[in-house]
């Protein structure tokens, strides 16, 4: 591999047979940025295991690189380009990554296409997790909005984000006090 790591370079030895040229542009992918998600993407969702693992890591190593002190506008293009990708075509487990990139480096633009994922019973926990973790007040609107339509089985979990947030939520049980199993013991004061 070249020390000058172009986007065309990145894509062929992505794919490459030899575990070592596929690595080591896995390791560098980080500095092509918003450009190389698309392409990676792509390969992440139709290669085989190995390299399709090598373009999932080569996007993780873009997202760290783009999130790095000073480089705001790096994370707003990456995170774009990530948006884009938590759609309902990509495989499952492929938007769990994405979500779980975009909430190292989104902001208020993730919010929307994120909180639309907490209606999707394969995604509603990442999409709440991202929600979370996204510093934006934004995030702690939709996770509310999101607590009052929640069904029964999900409010706990909401409820749950939003007091990481510093929001209190009265009437909605703890997860930690939900009992997990049938027991005998009685609560304290009944």
């Amino acid at each position: 591999m070249n020390a000058q790591l172009t986007l065309e370079t990145l894509i062929a030895e992505i794919q490459s047979a030899d575990d070592n040229v596929r690595a080591a542009a896995r390791d560098h992918a980080g500095p092509l940025g918003a450009a190389a998600v698309g392409p990676l993407a792509k390969i992440a969702c139709e290669g085989d295991l190995e390299i399709a693992r090598a373009a999932n890591r080569a996007m993780q190593n873009v997202v760290y690189h783009a999130g790095r002190p000073g480089a705001a506008d790096e994370a707003k293009a990456v995170a774009a380009e990530l948006i884009k990708l938590v759609g309902p075509q990509p495989p499952l487990q492929f938007r769990r990554d994405v979500l779980w990139m975009l909430w190292q480096i989104a902001g208020p633009e993730a919010v929307a296409p994120v909180a639309a994922l907490l209606s999707n019973p394969d995604l509603r926990e990442d999409a709440r997790m991202c929600l979370e973790g996204l510093p934006a007040a934004e995030a702690v609107d939709a996770l509310r909005t999101a607590l009052a339509a929640a069904p029964d089985d999900f409010k706990p979990a909401v409820a749950h984000s939003l007091r990481k947030r510093g929001v209190e939520v009265p009437g909605v049980p703890e997860l930690r006090l939900v009992p997990t199993k049938q027991t005998s013991v009685k609560p304290v004061g009944r």
